[in-house]
């Protein structure tokens, strides 16, 4: 039996980002590691998740979760294996070699409550995908499109970050369920070939070349009926000129923004909302975790079937961690972005 280790690596936020973060509002801290008592689990991460709502906890302000505390360890979700169990825990809850997924991840061991933990089958699907289209970002899209912007077969769907976690599976999601049209918007001419050639998008553009709403018109001249928003400024904009009356929009995020160091105006159009009686609706998944049942079946379904396509970017090491988080601010990744640990054996087996 190997012995457990006694420290980890972890990520602490050492001062609060004013605008774009940057490496030195972090630090990589050795800290102490305690076995587990009764009831906990120790997990080694495998994969760390890095996710644009992660900004939002940066700023010491009031939201629907709190800040990261400075000098703390940051957390996300993360999947790792068990490699040990308290004494005294009950028997065949989980158990030493289990692979679970949690929310305390930005560091290499997790020490936790082992009902704050969640089995998942390494052998159903990668344990990356537990991150990604069958984690946290996939039920966002799926909720999101299906229940908040209420999808009806027949509707032409916008979808802004259209090569992200979320929005790739937007668009999928939409295209199965029998949307008559989908078009993307991405930051480069190598993402919308993806959006166009795999993932089945109608149309897409690069936001980056012309104005949005021009784009966005030409796409859908017929106007569009739904608009999941991962954008916010201009793209928000332009959707409200493009919706049909009685068209929905899911307000998920707004990484246009994330950043800005002055309030940013809203929508300059926002009163056309009155006459087209527009539903704009704001989005946490955390309000839909009875559809996570439904959703694990419909979309692993897609995924084995090959209908669903999926995509991540991977960054290796413990060390590359906020590198990743910054990537994916700048919007370098396709698809998920995710952290993987160095594979080792697993203490305590």
């Amino acid at each position: 039996m190997n012995t457990l280790p006694t420290t980890s690596r972890e990520w602490h936020l050492v001062a609060r980002p004013n605008g774009v973060p940057r490496p030195q509002d972090f630090a990589l801290r050795e800290a102490p590691l305690a076995a587990p008592v009764s009831g906990q689990i120790l997990v080694r991460n495998l994969h760390l998740s890095v996710d644009p709502y992660m900004r939002g906890r940066m700023n010491d302000v009031k939201s629907y979760v709190p800040p990261f505390r400075l000098d703390q360890p940051m957390d996300g979700g993360a999947v790792g294996v068990v490699v040990a169990v308290g004494d005294g825990s009950p028997a065949g809850t989980v158990a030493v070699g289990d692979h679970v997924l949690h929310g305390l991840g930005w560091r290499e061991y997790a020490l936790l409550d082992a009902a704050d933990a969640v089995k998942v089958d390494a052998g159903n699907a990668p344990l990356s995908t537990y991150l990604g289209v069958l984690g946290m970002p996939g039920l966002t899209a799926y909720a999101g499109l299906l229940q908040v912007a209420e999808f009806h077969e027949g509707d032409t769907v916008f979808v802004s970050g259209a090569a992200g976690a979320v929005g790739s599976q937007v668009g999928q999601i939409a295209r199965l369920k029998g949307a008559k049209r989908v078009i993307g918007s991405a930051g480069s001419d190598e993402k919308v070939q993806l959006l166009l050639e795999k993932c089945g998008f109608d149309a897409a553009f690069n936001y980056k070349k012309a104005p949005v709403a021009e784009q966005l018109g030409a796409a859908a001249p017929d106007g569009i009926d739904v608009y999941f928003d991962n954008v916010g400024g201009d793209h928000l904009e332009a959707a409200i000129g493009a919706l049909t009356v009685h068209g929905r929009a899911a307000l998920c995020g707004a990484i246009a923004q994330y950043n800005a160091t002055a309030p940013t105006p809203g929508p300059r159009n926002l009163a056309l909302a009155i006459g087209k009686r527009l539903t704009l609706r704001g989005l946490l998944v955390s309000d839909h975790k009875d559809l996570q049942q439904q959703f694990v079946h419909e979309v692993g379904g897609w995924i084995r079937d090959g209908q669903l396509h999926y995509e991540e970017t991977v960054v290796e090491g413990i060390e590359n961690n906020v590198e990743a988080f910054l990537g994916m601010l700048r919007g370098d990744n396709t698809g998920k972005m995710i952290v993987t640990l160095p594979a080792q054996a697993a203490v305590g087996n």
